[in-house]
């Protein structure tokens, strides 16, 4: 309760302590001047100086406490009783000045929407809650996909790949979380149901299995289709057949599943009792028969890179399966793989952290999966990043040692006089980012994919994170602007939005743009716009947003794949059709 209802909590807080501290002073002083009028003078001095500073320390504290507290706002609005719902609520967020949100009453729950008010039966004097939930954005290959407070979504990029959505406008409530392929996004409803959009062939179109997509607990994608896991332990899949899409042939097998891990065209389901289906493209993952008898017990579907799974079962140890160029057959290390802590995969190769810190590899020799060249320094290692061709793994005293292909990231010679004390390491296609423990960035691997940060090296301090897209980097120093490079076209240039990159918080990526949030709760894009970077046409209605959702998989991975340039990443698209 104020002191002074016209001053703010603070000021209140602040003379009330000052008050009270002065009279302990106040009664004290007698007792101590008669014990010992020098030391007693002293003390006095030291309390006062208390009295004084602790006000001060005390306002400072509530206020740094405050900020993490939520702020209620009132408003009176009226409506008529022939009004939806939806226009009560919007003139409810104008007069709040705040995003989409629900109406929420305290008998009733959430308010339809779409409903008459006089249908939701509120009478003249409620009180209702504007509950305003925290916003995800959901990046796909080329398109982002935005859940409001209110629980709608917005769409922006591609839009033959899921960046158009209007038309499903009506059925896009109460959107509880998004999933993607490389061109369709599938949202799972507070009902359990699911809604699709983007390119038909990639998952956009459900229709076939619409009836069974009840009660759906989560989804997982590969690059062509989608995977959905039931209440009840079943899954139902749609989408392109030779990326999972089908899953009729193991579909008795699906029972009990407890997640789906996905390589780009093949799933990985893990069963209640540690036993795994499989089911996509043979040759990257879809088949596990030659190692059925082994996956038992498995404790995770630990890696999987473009074309071939790995897991790890309780004992530490690892099965492969898939492609053995992509790394699906281990045996030449299977003696070494024991007591496995984590797996990293490249697009074509493994690379497996053991309990000693030591490193196991295999897959494609010159892609990552050879790493005998130094294989002496690699002790104590306590991370592993990835381009598509490379390795980079960061050792405990902050040393970096690298391998595979030299171009994509694999050599760090010409920088390894820097990589000291190294935190953290993000990776684009080709190129790695390292962020050291003063704050700066060391880079390398290809110029294009973002190796070479020299025009903004004096930029690069303090930073705090970094985010990349397949070619370009994008950096947050403390004060929360950001610093990019790489392909310009691609995210590399921020140049047009660089006065609005302020405060930013969080930064997510499509394959070729990025979106920042800022401390407001705003949204800037840039990079290719018909990707993402141009979020113009929806900027109205990204409004406080709290949170950027990454597209990846179940363990945080992602399966990148190498897009040297756009005629290139369409025939590939076209070949999973």
């Amino acid at each position: 309760v104020g002191l002074w209802p016209w001053r703010t909590k603070v000021a209140n807080v602040a003379d009330m302590t000052m008050v009270c501290f002065l009279q302990v002073v106040l009664l004290a002083s007698g007792p101590l001047l008669e014990i010992d009028e020098e030391r007693s003078s002293e003390v006095l001095g030291w309390l006062l100086c208390i009295a004084i500073l602790l006000p001060l320390v005390a306002g400072w504290l509530v206020s740094k406490f405050s900020i993490g507290q939520i702020i209620l706002r009132t408003a009176t609005v009226q409506a008529d009783l022939e009004e939806e719902v939806g226009s009560l609520k919007r003139r409810a967020e104008t007069a709040l000045g705040v995003g989409s949100g629900r109406l929420v009453h305290s008998s009733k729950g959430i308010l339809d929407a779409g409903a008459p008010i006089k249908r939701v039966r509120l009478q003249d004097g409620d009180s209702l809650v504007l509950h305003i939930s925290r916003v995800q954005v959901k990046a796909a290959r080329r398109a982002f996909a935005a859940i409001l407070g209110d629980g709608s979504v917005v769409t922006w990029g591609d839009k033959t790949a899921g960046g158009q959505s209007s038309a499903l406008k009506e059925q896009l409530n109460n959107v509880q979380q998004i999933q993607a392929t490389v061109r369709a996004f599938a949202a799972i409803l507070a009902d359990g149901s699911v809604v699709t959009w983007g390119c038909d062939d990639f998952g956009g179109d459900s229709s076939a299995v619409q009836n069974q997509l009840k009660n759906v607990q989560q989804i997982q994608a590969t690059c062509g289709a989608f995977a959905a896991i039931l209440d009840d332990g079943s899954v139902v899949t749609w989408g392109l057949s030779d990326s999972g899409g089908d899953s009729s042939s193991v579909q008795a097998q699906l029972q009990n599943v407890q997640q789906i891990q996905a390589s780009s065209r093949a799933f990985a389901a893990i069963l209640d009792d540690g036993s795994v289906v499989t089911w996509g493209r043979a040759d990257f993952g879809g088949d596990s028969s030659a190692v059925e008898n082994q996956l038992k017990n498995v404790r995770q579907v630990g890696g999987h890179s473009s074309g071939a799974f790995a897991a790890i079962l309780g004992d530490g140890s690892v099965v492969t399966w898939g492609a053995a160029l992509y790394g699906g057959d281990s045996s030449a290390v299977q003696h070494q793989l024991r007591s496995v802590q984590q797996i990293q995969a490249s697009s074509r190769a493994f690379a497996a952290i053991l309990d000693d810190g030591s490193v196991v590899t295999w897959g494609h020799p010159a892609e990552g999966g050879d790493s005998s060249s130094v294989q002496d320094q690699l002790k104590n290692v306590q991370q592993i990043q990835a381009t598509v061709r490379a390795f980079a793994a960061i050792l405990a005293d902050g040393s970096v040692v690298t391998w595979g292909c030299d171009d994509f990231g694999g050599d760090s010679s010409a920088v390894q006089n820097q990589l000291k004390n190294a935190q953290q390491i993000q990776a684009t296609c080709g190129a790695f980012a390292a962020i050291l423990d003063d704050g700066s960035v060391v880079t390398w691997g290809d110029a294009d994919f973002g190796g070479d940060s020299s025009h903004v090296q004096n930029q690069l301090k303090n930073e705090q994170r970094i985010q990349a897209t397949d070619s370009a980097f994008a950096a947050i120093l403390d004060d929360g602007s950001v610093v990019t490079w790489g392909h310009p076209a691609e995210g590399g240039d921020s140049s047009s939005v660089q006065d609005q990159l302020k405060n930013v918080q969080l930064i997510q990526a499509t394959g070729t743009a990025f979106a920042a949030i800022l401390h407001d709760g705003s949204l800037v894009t840039w990079g290719r716009s018909d990707n993402g970077g141009d979020s113009s046409s929806v900027q109205a209605q990204l409004q406080n947003v709290q949170q950027i959702q990454a597209s990846g998989g179940a363990d945080g991975s992602v399966v990148a794949w190498l897009r040297e340039d756009e005629e290139e990443e369409e025939a590939e698209e076209d070949e999973l059709l």
